[in-house]
């Protein structure tokens, strides 16, 4: 053995001797046994003897950072020994150190931070089964990583770094690339152990061919204060070495530290990231926010063939196309809510009982605080700050991944200003502060909470605080159909005190229920003044169903004397259920009922009761008046009195007018009738069929 060698043996021997005793003196001092040592490292006891062995192998670095961590020593000072003493060639090695990674099919995707999608319990999911991946659609990018395995499978090293925001499906689409090289053979090192740039620093001169180098969040190797230019430049060494090749080298980027590595220096100041950015030169490649129409198509396919995670996901983020967030985002958003504090979650629980009782998307503030009171349990409530409200609204505008949070507050688009001077001393409309619940957490409390009736604070808070009149009746008939009366009475006035005749209508029917009939039709005649008849319609049908038919005849006649004429033909079919044909028939004679759709009404009227004769002389001899779903509606009407004839003159013509759907329409009930051998189309239509058997259009 030469001088040198000799030297440098005694280097290494001297490091592992001397890293050996600084771990015995610090367990002496921490007055524990390697067997509580063990117990507490969560290491086996076998590692930790080994660790204190003379004449063991080199604990790993792993073993080293955890044990110093524990005996309150300094792990960087301990590491740097380590790496001095694993460098000895003659030095023991443990099993599996003689090259970094392992087989890319003995990998759990979610292990190598493939963000999980849905909820699950525990670990990687129930009972510690494997949690299942969303199906996966391939976009654009996936077509250059494709490319970039390709090029590997033959030979050539590759680097390819995906930049885009968080939970875009950057790491999951690395996955996805490296499946064709798992039957390969090929290994996947994913450095993370005791730090991601220690681990990658120290062992990449190990990497051997058919590697797939895992530099997920790459800012944590590359932007290392220490570090990270050390590492740019050994695997730039690695891409460029043909002995290693070949190698290929994925990692994930979001868009600031993409910028902040490329951007040149200015002169005269330091270059820190000189280094990454000639290892990131040309081999970035963007990964888009969101799915474009043709990846939101596939992912439809996909969701009806039965991929149900995929399918949840769309029902909240395909108008949109944030599909990849609304996946990554999901478990994080529940496990917010369900540990959150309990000021956050009372917060959270008033906001989906609103949702899913109707309210707008944009939930006040100051309706939110009053309504969470009663969310709270007794010493919860007395727990509580003045600035109770400010913190939890902080904690849950808190994001998880793809950028979502349980509930932050929400902003509105600028307003659009139509073109033309405005003056500077034009007031603006006065906002009040509003907060926009998670879609992921509304769709879950239509679930879970469909069965649960929101406390008194709830509903003293939409009183108090609601100001838009649908939010207002919609709340209040939440109250009513819980039986929750008082409360629906007064969300149901307070509508009405901001101009909801709907609110009207609806407290008639309540006064009407409790038997004061005066005050119902008052508030009745008020809604039908303001515009609304239906509450003197909904108060003649109860009169009627009560037994009070002349009282109900009298409302309808008030109806019909102010030229309410689609209310009165709603009777007339009421009045047709309740087999009294002929007051039906008296009130459609009103003169105000000459409209084609009036007529078309009383002629379904009239064929329910089988007087198909009567309902003929009502149709109007050619379809030259009114709309075109007028006119689909009489030749309908004409089929099914059995004027097939005219119903079939009806539809050609209004098929050479550029409308195809009654010949199709005429088809289907010729079909349905089994009259396909006499009604078949081919045998009248002269512009031919489609393949499917419909007619074609006509030419003109």
């Amino acid at each position: 053995m030469g001088e040198r060698s000799q030297h440098n043996q005694n280097k290494h021997t001297a490091a592992l001797t001397e890293l050996r005793q600084r771990l015995s003196d610090g367990l002496a001092a921490s007055g524990l046994d390697k067997t509580q040592l063990a117990r507490r490292a969560a290491l086996g006891r076998t590692t930790v003897s080994e660790a204190f062995q003379l004449d063991g192998p080199v604990p790993s670095a792993r073993t080293v950072a955890v044990l110093a961590r524990k005996l309150g020593m300094p792990p960087d000072e301990l590491l740097e020994l380590r790496r001095t003493a694993a460098a000895d060639e003659s030095a023991p090695v443990r099993e599996g150190e003689s090259e970094p990674g392992k087989p890319i099919g003995q990998w759990e995707p979610h292990d190598l931070e493939v963000h999980p999608a849905g909820p699950a319990v525990g670990g990687h999911g129930v009972g510690g089964a494997p949690r299942l991946l969303p199906g996966y659609v391939r976009r654009a990018h996936d077509l250059v990583l494709a490319q970039a395995v390709q090029d590997a499978k033959a030979g050539r090293s590759r680097m390819l770094v995906l930049v885009g925001s968080s939970s875009t499906g950057k790491t999951r689409a690395c996955w996805e690339a490296v499946q064709p090289l798992a039957s390969e053979g090929w290994r996947l090192w994913h450095p993370f152990d005791p730090t991601r740039a220690e681990a990658a620093l120290e062992d990449i001169e190990r990497v051997r061919p058919h590697t797939v180098l895992w530099l997920n969040e790459a800012q944590h190797y590359l932007g290392d204060s220490q570090l990270g230019e050390r590492i740019a430049a050994s695997v730039h060494a690695l891409l460029t070495d043909p002995g290693r090749a070949p190698v290929l080298a994925l990692g994930t980027l979001w868009p600031e530290y993409d910028r902040q590595y490329s951007a040149l220096p200015q002169p005269g100041r330091p270059d820190p990231h000189s280094r990454a950015r000639e290892l990131l030169a040309g081999r970035t490649l963007s990964v888009p926010e969101r799915f474009d129409t043709e990846a939101l198509r596939s992912a439809f396919a996909q969701s009806k063939e039965g991929d149900r995670l995929l399918a949840d996901a769309l029902t909240r983020a395909s108008t949109h196309g944030r599909v990849t967030q609304d996946l990554a985002g999901a478990p994080e958003l529940l496990r917010r809510y369900e540990r959150g504090t309990p000021p956050a979650r009372a917060l959270l629980e008033a906001a989906m009982d609103a949702r899913r009782l109707g309210v707008a998307l944009h939930l006040p503030q100051t309706f939110l605080t009053d309504a969470a009171s009663d969310y709270l349990a007794g010493p919860d409530c007395d727990d509580l700050t003045d600035d109770w409200s400010e913190v939890a609204i902080a904690e849950l505008a808190h994001p998880v991944h793809g950028k979502q949070a349980p509930m932050r507050p929400a902003t509105g688009r600028p307003a659009i200003r139509p073109p033309g001077p405005t003056s500077a001393t034009s007031p603006k409309p006065a906002t009040t502060p509003a907060l926009r619940l998670a879609d992921y957490l509304e769709q879950y409390a239509r679930t879970t909470r469909r069965w649960l009736c929101p406390p008194t604070s709830f509903w003293l808070a939409a009183h108090t605080h609601l100001a838009d009149p649908d939010d207002l009746n919609k709340v209040a008939k939440a109250a009513q159909d819980r039986y929750r009366l008082h409360m629906a009475d007064q969300l149901y006035q307070r509508a009405a005190e901001v101009g909801s005749t709907k609110a009207l209508a609806s407290l008639a029917d309540m006064r009407e229920e409790a038997g004061d009939h005066t005050e119902a039709e008052s508030l009745a005649r008020q809604a039908s003044d303001a515009g609304d008849p239906s509450a003197l319609l909904n108060l003649a049908i109860m009169r009627d169903s009560a037994g009070n038919r002349e009282g109900a005849e009298a409302l309808i006649q008030q109806l019909a004397d102010s030229g309410h004429t689609i209310a009165v033909l709603k009777w007339g079919v009421s009045r047709q259920w309740t087999q009294n044909q002929p007051v039906a028939e008296s009130l459609y004679s009103h003169p105000g009922t000459s409209d084609l759709r009036d007529v078309l009404n009383l002629a379904a009227l009239r064929r329910w009761t089988e007087d198909r004769e009567a309902a003929k002389s009502l149709y109007p001899p050619a379809p030259g008046t009114g709309d075109l779903a007028d006119r689909l509606n009489l030749a309908r009407l004409r089929e099914l009195a059995r004027d097939r004839e005219a119903a079939k003159a009806l539809a050609r013509q209004l098929a050479d007018a550029g409308n195809t759907f009654a010949v199709k329409r005429l088809a289907w009930i010729c079909e349905k009738a089994g009259m396909t051998d006499s009604f078949r189309i081919d045998k009248w239509w002269p512009y031919g069929l489609d393949p499917d058997g419909t007619p074609t259009q006509a030419q003109h």
